[in-house]
């Protein structure tokens, strides 16, 4: 080994790995070269108060919350060599105003100071004067609990303040959009939610107006907030100057218990947080998956949840006796059903199932449909158009995990024969799992009545239980626990938020019982994970996984060459330099 290689130390192989020595509050560190100083920070575990930054948008220097103390190595004289400490770094020379975190980058050498004297003044001064406007109505701010104005005030504001005039007025609940209300008079000029719509909704409808103290934000003239991915902006307000009318005034955030689990309004899988209390969900916002759905989701999702409290759930075990549908037991209605399919050919037995359902369950319809020996099994597919965001073509959310499980790449092929064969009279009994069959698969009325038997298991009393000679009332999404498989090959998991009501079901539970009914077995399966281990051992895309190894972000199993357009326009922005992504 040379000499040269010898004396290099860590801190000298920085460059050769595209990394530079930066000093966070007097610790060294490495950063990769172009990091903005408040990713630096955050990588050295220090937090930068700010409010207008937002990795996955532009940084303009709004708030100055976030100034720092810069400092680097003197500027040396000609023919001067630098001088290095006995920890083989030159001096720092701090400067005497402080810079911004958000838009300025690190160099070599360089400093960063987060307590100094004059970082801690300032901050102070410019919490000071967000205050002076701002109401005192956090008791009735819908933001209080979550509120970062709130949070920073305590840390870095005063106790008292010394403004003595009058506060301006602005605008208050003024209704900018369907499903959006903005109240100026707390709003602090973060651009976040105008950035937003600028850059990533692509609908530039919110702009400032006037000026100085009197500044506010307001829609254009003639248009409203009405965009599809309007709600993110209230996700991403800091203070409480934009809230959604759907969970405004509903409940106090600190009462409400946080669930990770996914989307299932289409195939992307948006990751989610399911905000619940006593059983109820009050909202629902995006998750961050730099993988997924970065950290954003349309409100057509977010807000497709109320059907789950709705009056029509069905709540427990039905048979229908002389036209009637009466409540039974399980066991019976399990029972009941099992003792009916065998009155028929395997032949005359189709099984329609849902690639709403979790991989878990889809393993257990397929073992369903082996029981039966019958060979008429498919799923309803679901096709729309692409929002060119995150809105998939695909509706359903676990049509890959449908491919993968049953092992066939077109699962809906047979949809169609099964309808002939119900119209034709060749197929006499249906087993209909979390789908209404009149709604997306194509039967009327008229085709459900010719059937000699039909099984349903749904969440509420659509036309297709109303038809059915035995009812199982099965789990919402946001009731189970399981796994799905995006469009591009991820598989994540689902986690319940709350219990499904009355004698409802788990859907993994209720189709193992009607398995082990048909079969008359004894129960081998105790739990979801080892219904999961069974999978896995099975299917080879899922070999070597557990639920537990998914995580909250999940894992890729598989390639399918989609892609998410919103993740790809996120990611050239980022290549840009526009973004930190």
């Amino acid at each position: 080994m040379s000499d040269t290689e010898t004396a290099k130390l860590p801190k000298d192989l920085a460059a050769d790995k595209g990394m530079v020595n930066v000093q966070i509050d007097g610790t060294w560190i490495q950063v990769p070269r172009g990091t903005r100083m408040i990713e630096a920070c955050k990588i050295a575990g220090v937090e930068v108060p700010h409010y207008c930054y937002h990795p996955k948008l532009s940084s303009p220097g709004n708030c100055r919350m976030c100034l720092v103390q810069m400092g680097m190595p003197p500027r040396l004289a000609p023919g001067q060599d630098p001088e290095y400490n006995d920890d083989g770094y030159q001096e720092i020379g701090w400067m005497p105003r402080p810079v911004i975190a958000c838009a300025n980058t690190v160099a070599e050498n360089m400093g960063i100071s987060t307590k100094s004297e004059i970082v801690t003044k300032c901050r102070e001064g410019v919490m000071e004067f967000m205050l002076i406007n701002h109401p005192l109505d956090c008791p009735i701010c819908d933001q209080a609990g979550e509120c970062r104005l709130q949070e920073f005030s305590v840390e870095h504001g005063k106790s008292e303040s010394r403004f003595k005039e009058d506060k301006v007025k602005k605008p208050k609940n003024v209704q900018i959009g369907p499903r959006i209300r903005l109240d100026d008079e707390r709003c602090i000029m973060c651009s976040r939610c105008i950035r937003f719509m600028d850059e990533v909704a692509d609908e530039p409808v919110l702009g400032f107006t006037e000026r100085g103290t009197h500044t506010t934000v307001a829609v254009y003239p003639g248009r409203e907030l009405d965009n599809n991915y309007g709600l993110n902006t209230v996700d991403l307000c800091p203070v409480g100057a934009l809230t959604s009318n759907d969970f405004r005034f509903q409940m106090r955030t600190w009462f409400l218990k946080e669930t990770k689990t996914i989307d299932v309004n289409c195939a992307t899988g948006a990751n989610i947080t399911v905000w619940t209390r006593g059983n109820k969900i009050f909202r629902i916002t995006p998750r961050e998956n730099n993988d997924v759905n970065s950290n954003w989701m349309p409100d057509s999702h977010r807000l497709n949840f109320h059907h789950i409290n709705d009056g029509a759930r069905l709540t427990e075990p039905m048979v229908k006796v002389d036209g009637q549908h009466e409540a039974t037991s399980w066991q019976l209605a399990l029972e009941g059903a099992a003792d009916a399919l065998k009155q028929f050919d395997a032949k005359e037995i189709a099984v329609i199932a849902s690639a709403r359902q979790t991989n878990e369950e889809l393993f257990l319809v397929r073992a369903l449909a082996a029981e039966l020996e019958t060979e008429a099994l498919s799923i309803v597919e679901r096709i729309g158009e692409s929002d060119g965001k995150l809105i998939s073509a695909d509706r359903n959310p676990n049509t890959t995990g449908a491919k993968l499980v049953w092992q066939n790449a077109k699962p809906a092929s047979q949809l169609e024969s099964i309808r002939e064969g119900v119209r034709k009279g060749s197929i006499k009994a249906v087993i209909a799992l979390g789908e209404d069959l009149t709604e997306e698969a194509g039967f009327s009325a008229e085709d459900l009545e010719k059937l000699e038997l039909l099984i349903s298991s749904n969440i509420l009393a659509n036309p297709t239980a109303q038809a059915s000679d035995i009812v199982l009332p099965g789990a919402a999404f946001s009731e189970k626990r399981g796994s799905m498989v995006n469009i591009t090959g991820r598989l994540q998991r689902l986690n319940n938020a709350c219990v499904p009501p009355g004698d409802a079901r788990d859907d993994w539970m209720l189709l193992r019982d009607f398995v082990l009914a048909i079969s008359g077995e004894a129960n081998s399966i105790p739990t979801l994970e080892s219904l999961f281990n069974a999978l896995a051992e099975n299917i080879e895309e899922f070999q070597g996984q557990t639920l537990s190894k998914i995580g909250d972000l999940g894992v890729q199993i598989t390639e399918t060459g989609e892609t998410i357009p919103l993740l790809e326009y996120e990611k050239a922005r980022k290549e840009r330099g526009e973004i930190v992504g």
